[in-house]
């Protein structure tokens, strides 16, 4: 038996980049996925390929999700957007924005699936965090100070789920080769004055000591593994895959 067989895994922004690679890593170990996305579209395309469900939602409607019942054995907190820009050029309604999709949004997801969670006396939540999650860099105060609030949801919710077989973890990478991370190249080039092939030497991997990016697959092959029978004991963690940046 496949170690996910008769869980039910429910993936924010699941239906590209580390969402995508969870999702397929996760059926392929048996789960039965739910690609939860904006693009409705592409959710329905992957979960027709997976032989999952797509669920069509914009996280950014906080009201909508406060009375939500979310039936999830495994709760994957992965949506995310990024702005790059010094604090004194931020729009607020940017801090505001990242917030609400990256924190806020994963606390009622969580708030949703934990009285079923409790009630089967098994729940895994995943919350896709980052080396910013335990890390600083310049000119990203909103989305720092995002995975900051989401590592310390995460460790709460180990507390509280610990008596009814609720794990909670934190993954966090480096920087991904995603679309998210191919659009932040440009932007940073543009922050820096630099040129778009100088960033990932002097910018994204200056820190790291394996110069390469991370792949979406070597992210899902984490979760999966924290999402099974065999990581019961692991909870309120941090897994870095950053290359040993967090090293120094």
């Amino acid at each position: 038996m496949s170690t996910l067989t008769g869980r039910r895994a429910v993936i924010t922004g699941g239906a590209a980049g580390i969402g995508a690679a969870i999702a397929r890593a996760f059926a392929a170990e048996g789960a039965q996925v739910v690609i939860a996305d904006l693009d409705g579209e592409a959710a329905q395309t992957l979960a027709t390929e997976l032989g999952g469900e797509a669920w069509q939602v914009d996280l950014m409607d906080t009201a909508a999700l406060e009375d939500l019942d979310l039936r999830a054995d495994i709760l994957v907190n992965n949506a995310g957007i990024q702005r790059v820009a010094p604090i004194t050029e931020l729009e607020p309604e940017m801090w505001r924005k990242i917030h609400t999709l990256m924190l806020e949004a994963p606390f009622l997801l969580v708030r949703a699936a934990m009285p079923g969670m409790i009630e089967r006396g098994f729940g895994r939540v995943l919350n896709l965090s980052s080396v910013h999650g335990i890390r600083a860099s310049a000119f990203k105060s909103a989305y720092v100070a995002a995975k900051h609030g989401l590592e310390g949801l995460s460790k709460v919710t180990a507390l509280e789920g610990a008596e009814h077989g609720i794990t909670s973890n934190c993954l966090n990478p480096g920087y991904v080769r995603t679309a998210l991370v191919e659009k932040q190249i440009a932007d940073q080039a543009a922050t820096h004055g630099i040129g778009e092939d100088e960033v990932l030497e002097k910018v994204m991997l200056t820190e790291a000591a394996i110069k390469r990016l991370v792949t979406p697959e070597e992210v899902a092959s984490l979760a999966t593994w924290l999402a099974g029978p065999h990581a019961g004991m692991v909870t309120g963690a941090s897994y870095t895959m950053d290359g040993g940046w967090s090293a120094r």
